[in-house]
């Protein structure tokens, strides 16, 4: 298996896992401190954190060949667009939803601790692949 070919495949796989079974654990968790309204908040959350994570792991995918400052474009776009619409869902969280439906608690810590798990995954994954980049050659 090539591992330049599967890189995002693999740290995919890495850090997708760990969150799935945190994220789990965290539903059942805030389940048993807030009832229905915490397990809402925990899937919510764990719901928007992987698909943030996932457009990551694609924007990489599809920018794996293109020059350095394609791809620096086109990761700050997909930052501020993905935080864009984090902040309008939250929002729209905030305000069309009552604390008694989605518990802000439960919907934060989750989303935190997700964000952590992945990150951890996502790196742990990274440094088994062992990628060797190319150096420049050097003038004598």
């Amino acid at each position: 298996m090539s591992d330049q070919n599967n890189t995002e495949k693999i740290m995919l796989r890495g850090a997708i896992v760990p969150s799935f079974i945190v994220g789990i654990f965290a539903m059942v968790i805030s389940t048993i401190f807030a009832g229905q309204s915490g397990f809402l908040g925990a899937f919510i959350a764990q719901f928007v954190v992987i698909i943030y994570f996932i457009v990551h792991l694609g924007v990489s995918r599809i920018t794996r060949n293109l020059d350095p400052m394609s791809t620096m474009a086109m990761a700050m776009f997909s930052y501020f667009t993905k935080l864009l619409l984090v902040g309008v869902f939250l929002y729209v969280l905030s305000t069309f939803t009552s604390r008694e439906t989605i518990n802000r608690t439960s919907f934060g810590v989750t989303a935190i601790v997700l964000t952590l798990t992945w990150l951890g995954g996502e790196i742990a994954s990274y440094t088994k692949l062992r990628i060797h980049l190319p150096l420049p050659e050097t003038k004598k």
